[in-house]
């Protein structure tokens, strides 16, 4: 059983790796095959000899980069302010959070809400809104409940302050949650797509899932519904430059993965059980 669902993730990156190592006239064929007659590197090197793919690359790693710093910092400060017990207005702050979970402000809200703040065509329409989310922000509190209040007591009485205690003692100890959350951020932002197109009207600012779309829209939609771009990109671009364009997309996060594996699965698990 696990053997068939390896098989079923594998197979489609090889198909696709197979795919990107092959000529362009070789891939039209459209045949199905895991190894390539000849090996070349065509579709790469003109991958990043263009402008567009080199830029989109770059616009997802700072909205991958900057976004994870934004989402971890106020989730961070948000959620060790909401587990001091002491704090006024706690219960009222944690009721705000809860009911994000339950309802949300809709498309057509949002869309107004960004435009009349004038953020519209910028990063900050991609970041803002979404800088942290409640269930972040009660797993994250319920971890730093957990943690030995001796710990904030033995520092105080050295001197220590709030942030000095967050910055130089907590954090150090919340290694595998904020790996953990730090994945999911990552994941996110560089697959952002859907906020990217309503808000994103100039090219030089789309992320790289957006030029992907542009990239393989040929074959997923209607020509009366593409525009003039889109059409000139689908039809000009080869099946091996796609594929390559696909794995080269998905390998930051597969990079990164390996490194935060360790935290996973103990930060996913450690801070929504309380004890």
């Amino acid at each position: 059983m696990f053997l068939l669902l390896g098989l079923g993730v594998v197979i489609p990156f090889l198909y696709m790796l197979a795919v990107s190592l092959s000529s362009t006239l070789e891939s039209a064929g459209g045949h199905l095959y895991f190894i390539p007659k000849d090996v070349m590197l065509d579709a790469y090197r003109y991958l990043f000899s263009t402008n567009r793919f080199i830029r989109s690359l770059g616009n997802s790693v700072y909205l991958t980069v900057v976004g994870t710093l934004i989402n971890l910092f106020v989730s961070i400060t948000l959620s060790y302010a909401l587990s001091k017990k002491k704090l006024p207005g706690r219960r009222t702050m944690l009721m705000f959070v809860f009911i994000t979970m339950l309802f949300g402000g809709g498309l057509i809200p949002h869309y107004l809400l960004i435009k009349s703040l004038g953020l519209m065509n910028t990063y900050w329409a991609l970041l803002l809104p979404g800088a942290t989310n409640a269930f972040t922000v009660l797993v994250m509190k319920t971890f730093f409940q957990n943690l030995p209040e001796s710990l904030d007591e033995a520092a105080r009485i050295d001197g220590a302050g709030e942030i000095r205690i967050l910055f130089s003692i907590i954090l150090p100890l919340s290694k595998p949650i904020l790996a953990t959350f730090s994945l999911f951020f990552m994941v996110h932002h560089w697959n952002e797509f859907f906020a990217a197109v309503i808000y994103l009207s100039d090219a030089s600012k789309w992320p790289i899932q957006v030029l992907l779309r542009q990239m393989v829209v040929g074959g997923t939609a209607e020509v009366g519904s593409q525009s003039s771009l889109e059409i000139e990109m689908a039809t000009s671009i080869g099946e091996n430059v796609k594929m390559a364009a696909i794995l080269v997309a998905m390998l930051p996060i597969v990079v990164v993965y390996p490194f935060l594996q360790k935290y996973f699965a103990k930060g996913a698990l450690i801070g929504s059980i309380k004890e």
